[in-house]
């Protein structure tokens, strides 16, 4: 099957760009359009416990920072990035607008295999109310590696 618009979703971990390498595998031979998409979580929504550790970190400067990691990431992909893309909220509302507003046909993300991602899983809620094609990636991290 051949698709041919790709999102990547990523989290901007250095794991991110084995998800773009693995999409660009995939669009290369047929020439899809690749996309990067960065969903700012908001985990204090989940777990009381957590707080904003710099109150003076301002969502602007998240923004800035994250749109400019993107760029970086689109610029190293070495294939050509359509769209990037950098949202905040619900994960799964934010794919979900972006698969419909550019028709999308695969998405490609990520799951860290670590005890927090046991807890809270982004990738969980996907599966439920993403309508294309998905490929999740697993991430071993190196805390689980070492036991």
């Amino acid at each position: 099957m051949a698709y041919h618009h790709i999102l990547i979703a990523v989290d901007l971990t250095p794991q991110s760009q084995i998800l773009v390498n693995k999409a660009v595998a995939l669009a290369r031979p047929f020439q899809a359009d690749i996309s990067l998409i960065h969903v700012n979580l908001n985990y204090n929504l989940f777990y009381t416990g957590m707080t904003e550790a710099n109150l003076g970190y301002t969502y602007e400067d998240v923004t800035r920072e994250t749109h400019e990691a993107l760029n970086k990431m689109a610029d190293s992909a070495g294939y050509p990035v359509r769209k990037v893309l950098n949202g905040r909220g619900d994960l799964s509302r934010n794919l979900s607008h972006m698969i419909e507003k550019y028709h999308i046909d695969l998405v490609v993300c990520g799951h860290h295999q670590d005890f927090w991602s046991k807890l809270i899983s982004s990738a969980r809620p996907l599966l439920n109310t993403v309508h294309v094609d998905m490929l999740i990636v697993p991430f071993r991290d190196y805390d689980d590696e070492k036991g």
